[in-house]
C-alpha cells in the first residue's frame, strides 16, 4: 500500500501546481477567457461586503437590472467569495489562492475516499485515483477560477461516498451509524446550494437507496448476544422504516432546511415562489432556442423575448415564463430538439479545441480528458467484468449515466461534465492499476518470474 507520506506529498504537489496556476491567472477577472461566471461572483462578493446584498450596480446577464436583487447565482458561493473579501479586501488573486489551497487538498482526498468505497479490497486503486485527480488538467484549472465547479464537485463526490456507505449497510440489513444520515444531508445541502443542477438527481438517489433498503430486508442482522435476527423476528415494514426511511427523511429534511431560507428570501423579494436560483428557466429557454437550429452552440446566449422586455417582470416571473417557453420549443419541434440534443454530445464530450477555446482549455481538453477518457472507459469495462465489484458499481454508474443524459437533454458543455469526470476517476485508476501490474518491471518488483521474448523463443533474462 502506498505510504501516507507519499500520498501527502502528492497532495502538497497538487496544491503547489494549483497555486502556480492561480498566480499565473492573477487578478484579471476574465482570465482565463470564456469563464465569465467569474465576473458575477467577483461582483457579488464585493457588493455583499459593501452592504448592497445580492445585486449588481449595472445591468447584468442575463436579465438583472441595476440595483435590483438577483437570485440567478449561487448564494453559497457568493457568500464564500464575500467572506474572503471581508478578510483581505476584494482581491481576485487572493480568492484564487485560497480556493486553490482548499480544492487542492479536498478534491483529490474526496476522490480517494470514493475510490476506497468503490474498491474496498484494492487499496492501490485509491492511491492511483488520488494521483490522477491531482494531475487532471481541468481540475487544476478550475481550482483557481472563481466559479462553483470545484467546491460543488467536492460536495457531490462526498455525497456519493456517503451514499455508498449507506447502501452497504442497507444491502446487508444493518442499522446505519447515527452520523450517516446527518453527513449525507450535509453533503447534499452543500452541493445543492453551490449548484442547483444536483436537484433532479436527488429523487433518483433517494429512490435507489429506498429500493436497496427494501431489498436488504431479507438479510440478517446480528443481535447483541450474537444470535441472528431475521425478517420473521421483526416486522419488515418496521425495519424498513427504521433502517431506511427515517435516515433518508433526516437527510432530506436537512436539504430542504438549507434551501428554505433562500426560498423565503426569494418570496419576500419577488412575491412569487422561486425555490432557489433563477437560472433554470433561462438555461432551458436559451439551450432549446431556434437560433441553434440543429447544432448546439454552448457559448451562444439567446436574447430575451421581445414581448417580455420592458414588462417589469421580476426574476421569479421571468424564470417561470422562460422555462415554459423552453419546453414549448421542445413540443413545437420535437424532431429538431432530438437532433439538437444529439449535437450536444459533441459539446459534452469535446476533446479537440474549437475556435473559441483558450490555450489553457485546449491543453485541458487534449492532455486532460483526451488522455483520461480511454482510461475511464477501460476502467468501467474492467469493473463490470469483475463479479465481486458489481454491487458497488451500480450507484456511481447510475450517476454518470443520469447526470450526462440530463445535461445532453438540456444544456451541455465541457465544464458541466467535470462532476462525471470526478466520479469516473476511480475507474480510470482501476485501468491504470491493471496496466501497471502487467508491466515487466512491476512484476519483477513483486518477485514474479517474467518471460522474455528472445530470438529462440521465451525464457528468463540472462544475468
Amino acid at each position: 500500500m502506498t505510504s501516507r507520506k507519499v500520498l501527502l506529498g502528492f497532495l502538497v504537489l497538487g496544491v503547489l501546481i494549483r497555486l502556480a496556476v492561480a498566480v499565473y491567472l492573477g487578478s484579471e477577472i476574465d482570465a482565463p477567457p470564456m469563464l465569465t461566471d467569474q465576473r458575477s461572483y467577483n461582483a457579488l462578493g464585493a457588493r455583499l461586503i459593501e452592504g448592497h446584498g445580492f445585486s449588481f450596480s449595472v445591468g447584468w446577464y442575463p436579465f438583472t437590472p441595476p440595483e435590483t436583487p438577483t437570485a440567478h447565482w449561487s448564494y453559497l458561493y457568493s457568500i464564500f467569495v464575500a467572506a474572503i473579501y471581508a478578510l483581505v479586501g476584494p482581491n481576485v488573486l487572493t480568492a484564487r489562492l485560497v480556493q486553490a489551497v482548499l480544492v487542492g487538498f479536498l478534491l483529490p482526498y474526496a476522490v480517494y475516499r470514493l475510490a476506497q468505497r468503490i474498491f474496498p479490497t484494492r487499496p492501490q486503486v485509491a492511491s492511483w485515483a488520488l494521483l490522477l485527480t491531482v494531475s487532471y488538467a481541468y481540475f487544476i484549472l478550475y481550482a483557481a477560477t472563481l466559479m462553483t465547479e470545484s467546491l460543488y464537485i467536492i460536495a457531490l463526490v462526498w455525497s456519493l461516498t456517503v451514499a455508498l456507505e449507506i447502501e452497504g449497510h442497507l444491502r446487508q440489513g444493518r442499522r446505519l451509524p447515527a452520523r450517516l444520515p446527518w453527513e449525507f444531508g450535509l453533503s447534499l445541502a452543500f452541493a445543492a446550494l453551490l449548484r442547483q443542477s444536483i436537484l433532479p438527481w436527488l429523487p433518483v438517489l433517494f429512490l435507489w437507496l429506498l429500493w436497496r433498503g427494501w431489498r436488504g430486508l431479507g438479510a440478517a442482522e446480528p443481535r447483541g448476544d450474537g444470535s441472528r435476527e431475521t425478517a420473521e423476528a421483526v416486522s419488515s415494514v418496521g425495519r424498513f422504516t427504521h433502517n431506511t426511511v427515517v435516515p433518508l427523511v433526516i437527510a432530506g429534511v436537512m436539504v430542504v432546511a438549507s434551501i428554505a431560507p433562500f426560498t423565503v428570501r426569494n418570496y419576500m423579494v419577488y412575491d412569487s415562489f422561486l425555490l432557489l436560483n433563477s437560472s433554470t428557466g433561462y438555461a432551458m429557454y436559451s439551450a432549446q432556442h431556434p437560433m441553434h437550429g440543429y447544432r448546439f452552440s454552448e457559448f451562444a446566449a439567446a436574447p430575451l423575448p421581445e414581448d417580455l422586455v420592458g414588462q417589469g417582470l421580476n426574476e421569479a416571473q421571468l424564470d417561470s415564463e422562460l422555462l415554459r417557453r423552453g419546453f414549448q420549443f421542445v413540443l413545437d419541434e420535437p424532431v429538431r430538439y432530438l437532433r439538437l440534443s444529439l449535437s450536444r454530445v459533441r459539446a459534452y464530450l469535446s476533446v479537440l479545441p474549437g475556435e473559441e477555446t483558450s490555450t489553457l482549455h485546449a491543453v485541458g481538453r487534449i492532455v486532460g480528458f483526451g488522455a483520461y477518457a480511454p482510461l475511464m472507459l477501460y476502467g468501467f469495462y474492467l469493473a463490470m467484468r469483475a463479479s465481486g465489484l458489481r454491487t458497488q458499481l451500480a450507484l456511481p454508474m447510475l450517476f454518470v449515466l443520469f447526470y450526462s443524459v440530463l445535461h445532453i437533454l438540456t444544456w451541455a458543455m465541457v465544464r458541466y461534465r467535470l462532476p462525471v469526470d470526478a466520479v469516473a476517476m476511480p475507474f480510470a485508476a482501476l485501468a491504470v492499476q491493471d496496466i501497471w501490474v502487467r508491466l515487466p518491471w512491476a512484476r519483477v518488483s513483486r518477485g514474479e518470474a517474467v518471460q522474455w521474448q528472445t530470438p529462440h523463443g521465451t525464457g528468463k533474462p540472462s544475468p
